[in-house]
């Protein structure tokens, strides 16, 4: 299951401490045997999340209990069970047969159910307009599947734009499939700070959980931590200032353009996880100031859209493309830049 551009808490799910008599023991073998279901490999990654912590901080495997020691697990999803309850939610649907929907998501709408976000999702309104679409078990446990039916990917709340929601078991499985395989052609558009030596070019670099701020997400050049994340873009219009770019997802790893577009130097354009929302580029003027603070109000919240996706289609095996317009709020933003851009060019 590819996660992407996901917004994610944790939740204490188990807590237990060293009894005063306990040996020296690695914290996976002790896990193992007190964790339902539990096995080493699955402790091990637990561990390499961070998501096992000992006295409020993450520890590797290999960490060796001591008496009094707090451990706990905490992992993605709360504690409570969720019901996911059907909700007459307008929806942009640019596509649908038998396998298959594809959904333009307008920013701000949550893509499913999470702590404090129990209704008013993409989920709650696609069990409102279909009812029986498909549950799957996924390899990533972070989120029951039961509140999850249908979906194969996601992106973030403020991030709209283009996603694929299968209908049947058959078009779960193979959608599935080729998200895994990375065979899934994936663009976002991007307005971001900054200008670009190059046309083209791909940002590399491991994304993992920040060991900072476990919200956030964080690159790792020497891939000491997190999953190999490939990112490429091209130009499609500079502003001097801000650049208007294309960006191509070889992998699918939550934040994954914010984070790797903030490691290259060009946080997205009023990202306020990543650093965007503040003026990164540009003059002292305050006329300048003004002009950078209208497009923030214009668009609150970061200048990302999913536009386009393709991929096999799992009854035809032929490929098929869909692609989407800006949404209002960013087409505004980008239509003043290119205004500024063209203003300034008259000046000089």
């Amino acid at each position: 299951m590819e996660e992407e551009e996901g917004e994610q808490e944790l939740f204490e799910h188990y807590r237990f401490v060293i009894d005063k008599g306990q040996e020296p023991l690695r914290i996976d073998k002790f896990l193992m045997n007190r964790v339902e279901n539990a096995t080493r490999s699955k402790i091990q990654q637990a561990a390499e999340a961070g998501t096992i912590h000992v006295n409020g901080k993450a520890v590797r495997s290999n960490y060796r209990v001591k008496p009094a020691d707090l451990i706990t697990i905490l992992l993605t999803r709360p504690v409570r069970e969720i019901e996911l309850i059907p909700q007459d939610i307008p929806i942009d649907i640019v596509y649908e047969d038998q396998d298959f929907i594809i959904v333009n998501k307008e920013a701000g709408m949550v893509v499913h159910p999470a702590y404090g976000n129990y209704k008013g999702t993409l989920m709650n309104a696609l069990v409102y307009h279909f009812e029986n679409l498909p549950v799957r078990e996924y390899n990533n446990k972070d989120i029951d599947a039961r509140i999850r039916p249908g979906l194969v990917h996601r992106i973030d709340k403020n991030t709209s734009g283009i996603l694929v929601i299968a209908k049947t078991d058959n078009s779960m499985a193979k959608l599935a499939k080729e998200f895994f395989d990375h065979s899934i052609d994936r663009t976002y558009w991007a307005l971001v700070w900054g200008d670009f030596k190059e046309e083209t070019g791909t940002i590399t670099g491991h994304i993992g959980r920040s060991l900072k701020d476990r919200k956030k997400m964080d690159v790792f050049p020497h891939g000491e931590f997190g999953k190999t994340a490939i990112t490429h873009y091209k130009i499609l219009e500079r502003f001097g200032y801000v650049t208007l770019i294309e960006c191509k997802l070889e992998t699918g790893r939550t934040h994954q353009i914010r984070v790797h577009l903030r490691y290259a130097g060009h946080p997205v354009f009023n990202d306020e996880v990543y650093g965007g929302d503040r003026i990164l580029k540009g003059t002292t003027f305050s006329k300048y100031k003004q002009f950078v603070e209208n497009c923030f109000k214009l668009l609150p919240r970061h200048a990302l859209h999913a536009k386009s996706l393709g991929f096999i289609h799992p009854t035809t095996k032929k490929y098929v493309h869909f692609d989407s317009r800006l949404p209002p709020d960013m087409e505004a933003v980008v239509g003043k830049w290119r205004e500024y851009a063209r203003h300034k060019a008259l000046e000089e």
